[in-house]
């Protein structure tokens, strides 16, 4: 699961990470609109957060958005999962959230791997 889908998805489940979830929503508001299918989307969710359908259309849209293009968004989600796997029961969350989207169980500590996440470093030749 993406970086963006990952967080939106545990963050739903932990309202003690609210700061952190509210400046990415933010941020995803200020770029693709209040209307848009995404936040849209994120609201069903928060509704309905045990909803399997709503993630599956959330990580469409972020994928359709390129959501994971825009440096400011994944800088937002990776913290956001950060502040949660600060938690004692964060990681778990995170492991939870991953699974169900790929619809395998998974359970205890361990680490995660988010897929389309690049970063680039510049030469430093002279």
């Amino acid at each position: 699961m993406d970086a963006i889908t990952a967080a939106i998805v545990t963050a739903v489940a932990n309202h003690t990470v609210k700061d952190c979830y509210k400046a990415l929503k933010n941020a995803l508001k200020r770029r693709f609109g209040e209307q848009s299918d995404l936040i849209i989307v994120v609201n069903a969710l928060e509704k309905k957060p045990n909803s399997e359908g709503y993630k599956v259309v959330l990580k469409e849209e972020v994928e359709n958005n390129k959501a994971n293009d825009d440096p400011e968004l994944v800088k937002l989600a990776e913290n956001l999962l950060a502040q949660i796997k600060e938690q004692s029961s964060g990681q778990q969350s995170i492991n939870q959230a991953i699974s169900n989207v790929k619809y395998a169980a998974t359970s205890g500590t361990g680490t995660a791997s988010i897929g389309s996440i690049t970063e680039q470093e510049k030469s430093k030749n002279n």
